[in-house]
């Protein structure tokens, strides 16, 4: 099997059944990003434990890309602190803006790097991205309010 189908079947299967899809009942901080480009949002939820682990759940609607980068992105950053989700964003976010030439640390993205042929694609990298874009959001909103 080509690498490229099994990065498809990963996508596809995170879109069919995402990870932490249902928004909770208590949270920290609520954001709601869309992409203007094609019209998908998504309203993620933060919270923070009392060891710092994250608590991320979200909703949305859009494409399979959209909807399977935020289930990879929730399952990768549940139980986490937001130090250890730091390099993990940056390697996905290195990775979206590569063009197609980086094909990325599956140590460190999972199941993310299913997502490295998008890069090659400019009008989906927003897609893949916004899940990403709005915990970025939500995470710095939830930081000012631990200080």
């Amino acid at each position: 099997m080509q690498l490229d189908n099994l990065y498809q079947e990963v996508i596809l299967d995170h879109y069919k059944r995402p990870e932490f899809k249902k928004l909770s009942e208590t949270f920290s901080v609520r954001v709601h990003h869309v992409n203007p480009s094609c019209g998908d949002e998504i309203t993620l939820q933060l919270s923070l434990d009392m060891q710092g682990e994250i608590a991320l759940t979200w909703d949305g609607i859009g494409c399979s890309i959209s909807m399977a980068s935020a289930s990879v992105m929730a399952g990768l950053f549940n139980g986490k602190s937001l130090e250890q989700t730091a390099p993990i964003f940056e390697e996905f976010v290195t990775l979206m803006q590569s063009k197609g030439a980086a094909t990325g640390d599956e140590d460190v993205l999972e199941d993310a790097v299913a997502f490295s042929g998008v890069s090659k694609y400019p009008a989906r990298i927003k897609c893949a991205l916004l899940a990403w874009m709005a915990f970025k959001d939500a995470s710095v909103q939830v930081q000012g309010q631990v200080k």
